[in-house]
C-alpha cells in the first residue's frame, strides 16, 4: 500500500513534523461545530476544548484497571500519547521503542509529571494482557489502554487521528504514525512523528512540557493514582 511505504519511508529515515498549538493539532472536526450548540459565554476555553476533544471514555489498563481518559488520565497533566495495536508488525513497534529510548531521555519523568499512554486501534482483539505483554516486550514501562470499540473511535477522531476518506480511515495502520504531546492545563497541544530520531522526539516533548506558565491557570498534578503504578 502507497501510505505504508511512505509511513516505512519516515520511520527509517526520523523524517519528522511537528506543530505546536491546540488549532494545529485539532485542526479537524469530528462533527461541525454548528452541531454542539455550546453557549459560548458560559463555557471556558479549556472545558471547550475538553468537550470536543479529550472524551471522558471509559478505557480499561494493561493491569485491568477502569479509567477515565480526561478524568483520570489527562486533566492537570502533561501527557504523551501513542494509539497503537498489538499486532502491528510495522510501525507501532518502531515507535514504541522509540517512546522508551525517550522515556530513558527524561529521566525519571515518566510516570512522576509526565505521563505517557498507549491505546490500542483494535481494541476487538488487544486485551489487556495482551497489551501487558506488547509493552513487556518493548521495554515500555507505562500505560497502555484498551477499551470498547465505539469509544476508542470515539476517541481517535476527537484527537485529530481521522480521515475524511472512509477507505483510508477504516485502514487502522494509517492513524499509528503520530504522537500527541500535551499540557492539558495550559491547553497547549503539539503533534510529532513517531518515526523520528528519539532524541528529537524528548526535545518536543521538553519544549512542551516545561513551557512557563502564563498568568494563574493552575498546577499540574503529580503521579498520585495507583493507575501508573505497576
Amino acid at each position: 500500500m502507497e501510505t505504508m511505504t511512505r509511513r516505512k519511508l519516515l520511520a527509517a529515515a526520523g523524517v519528522t513534523t511537528a506543530v505546536a498549538g491546540t488549532t494545529s493539532v485539532f485542526a479537524q472536526e469530528p462533527t461541525p461545530a454548528s452541531t454542539h450548540h455550546y453557549n459560548f459565554k458560559a463555557i471556558s476555553p479549556r472545558e471547550l476544548i475538553q468537550k470536543r476533544h479529550l472524551p471522558n471514555v471509559e478505557l480499561i489498563t494493561q493491569d485491568g484497571k477502569k479509567v477515565r481518559f480526561y478524568d483520570d488520565l489527562v486533566k492537570d497533566r502533561r501527557v504523551v500519547i501513542q494509539f497503537m495495536f498489538a499486532r502491528c508488525e510495522e510501525v507501532c513497534p518502531v515507535i514504541t521503542h522509540h517512546l522508551a529510548e525517550v522515556q530513558k531521555m527524561l529521566k525519571g519523568r515518566v510516570g512522576r509529571d509526565i505521563f505517557f499512554y498507549s491505546i490500542t486501534l483494535s481494541p476487538e482483539e488487544d486485551t489487556p494482557r495482551d497489551l501487558k505483554a506488547f509493552a513487556r516486550m518493548h521495554g515500555a514501562d507505562w500505560t497502555f489502554l484498551t477499551g470498547k470499540p465505539d469509544d476508542i473511535l470515539h476517541l481517535r477522531k476527537s484527537l485529530g487521528f481521522f480521515y475524511n476518506n472512509p477507505k483510508e480511515d477504516a485502514d487502522r495502520n494509517n492513524h499509528s504514525g503520530m504522537v500527541v504531546v500535551g499540557t492539558e492545563p495550559l491547553m497547549r497541544w503539539a503533534m510529532c512523528q513517531g518515526g523520528a530520531d528519539p532524541e528529537w522526539i524528548a526535545t518536543v516533548i521538553r519544549t512542551e512540557a516545561d513551557s512557563p506558565y502564563i498568568g494563574s491557570v493552575g498546577g499540574v498534578r503529580q503521579a498520585d493514582s495507583a493507575v501508573h503504578k505497576k
